[in-house]
């Protein structure tokens, strides 16, 4: 509580509100995210999450999560998942002051190139690993909401329909299983993983059309079913590196 030295009256702290991305895609079998080299202070020349402040005090918190997509990725509202992540308000998180951030997970399949912003020197792509390992290393407290970001990322494939996201409007089961293989980093058996595909009803449907595959061979085509929950969910593996942390 802050309160006026002339009268002791209560005056509300000054805080600013803002919003960051962790944008999300796959990229050449890898997960990637979206970083931006910062070109003004603080931390100018470091790699961040895109995002941004508010533009004024009547925007909505996910017009602008919005506005930042179009900016940053040149992505529009019907072009990708978008749920609200966290909201960050730790005191020292920004140098410039009381600055709390809600956070967004974004995930969009096949994202192209993407364009700088207005205050930033370059957009690039970075896979994940590499972004978590502090190479490059991120401005402000980013590298904690990218975390967090892909743990709800993978977490959500187990219970819900997100590996959909991933993929484009029609996808093969195959093409499915890479998705969950790349996001919870670990192999998964072809047949087991078709079998819990189709006991999931109403995951994903048949979209009435088939690719031919490298061997020649057509594939069977689907596409989003009507369920965003799974039931059964679909379990994940423990990674070797989730069994040595154990």
């Amino acid at each position: 509580m802050v309160r006026s030295m002339a009268d002791d009256r209560w005056v509300p702290p000054t805080v600013l509100l803002a919003v960051d991305l962790v944008i999300l895609t796959l990229r050449n079998a890898c997960l990637q995210v979206l970083l931006v080299e910062r070109g003004i202070d603080p931390y100018q020349g470091m790699f961040a999450l895109p995002g941004g402040f508010l533009n004024h005090e009547r925007e909505d918190l996910v017009t602008a999560a919005h506005r930042e997509l179009a900016e940053e990725a040149g992505l529009g509202p019907d072009q990708l998942h978008l749920e609200q992540l966290a909201v960050y308000g730790a005191p020292d998180r920004d140098p410039r002051g009381r600055v709390v951030s809600a956070a967004y997970l974004a995930i969009a399949p096949r994202l192209p190139e993407p364009i700088a912003g207005t205050d930033a020197v370059q957009a690039c792509w970075t896979p994940v690993a590499q972004a978590l390992s502090g190479a490059p290393r991120l401005a402000f407290d980013h590298e904690q909401i990218l975390a967090d970001g892909v743990d709800r990322a993978r977490e959500k494939l187990e219970r819900t329909a997100l590996a959909t996201a991933f993929c484009g409007p029609t996808f093969t089961i195959a093409e499915l299983q890479d998705v969950y293989e790349i996001v919870w980093g670990v192999p998964l058996d072809p047949r087991n993983f078709y079998r819990k595909v189709q006991s999931a009803d109403g995951f994903i449907v048949p979209a009435d059309a088939s690719r031919k595959t490298d061997g020649g061979r057509p594939a069977r085509l689907f596409r989003p079913g009507p369920r965003t929950t799974l039931h059964p969910p679909m379990p994940r593996p423990h990674s070797r590196a989730d069994k040595e942390k154990a």
